[in-house]
């Protein structure tokens, strides 16, 4: 089903045929995109005059998504931020995040799971930030969990592996496994991104 947005969507990324990939798809989508090949080309289209989101990769030469997050924030934008991780950059997604990143979404993904994430970066455009219910939910849901659910989930939020993890709380990457499913079942969280989305929200370090 096609999905249809207000807002335009701005990413930056310095692989051409990415830039590319995701101008067709969401184009297709019946979205208004804007495309640039670095952080800087980014930049220099602001101020932003209409509702916007932006999917940005997180490993670039001239400047990192942390960087231009950082950035962001130190000027007043407050434009819902998508970061594109590989494999081997969630800790720096997990670091995005806290600084005020809408989600991370990890190489390779589907198409819908991008949509949807940008679905929902449209619905926080019409909110000021998260409600008290829903931190008082998120803190409700954490509260849930045993201490080794706890435990696993903070390591998570830190953006170890799961064979860190196993490691540091000296069990098998196996029973991380099965500790981190009942995480995505008892926060009702459907990714990694939404496991640490709950966790920081319950904190008060996400807006």
């Amino acid at each position: 089903m096609q999905m249809v947005y207000e807002c335009c969507v701005h990413v930056v990324d310095d692989d051409e045929a990415m830039r590319e990939s995701l101008s067709f798809l969401l184009e297709t989508a019946g979205l208004a995109v804007c495309t640039y090949e670095s952080p800087t080309a980014f930049l220099a289209a602001l101020p932003l005059e209409q509702p916007a989101c932006l999917v940005t990769d997180i490993r670039m030469p001239e400047m990192t998504g942390i960087d231009l997050l950082r950035h962001l924030n130190a000027t007043g934008h407050q434009l819902p931020v998508i970061v594109i991780t590989g494999h081997g950059d969630v800790s720096l997604a997990v670091e995005a995040m806290k600084l005020g990143a809408a989600d991370f979404i990890e190489k390779p993904f589907d198409d819908e799971v991008l949509l949807a994430a940008i679905n929902a970066a449209r619905e926080r455009l019409r909110q000021s930030g998260p409600t008290d219910g829903e931190r008082e939910a998120a803190r409700s849901r954490l509260a849930s969990l045993s201490k080794r659910e706890r435990e696993v989930l903070d390591g998570l939020v830190a953006g170890h592996p799961n064979k860190t993890i196993a490691f540091d709380l000296g069990i098998s990457p196996r029973t991380v496994e099965v500790y981190r499913a009942n995480l995505m079942t008892k926060l009702q969280a459907s990714s990694l991104s939404d496991l640490v989305r709950t966790a920081l929200l319950a904190e008060g370090l996400t807006r």
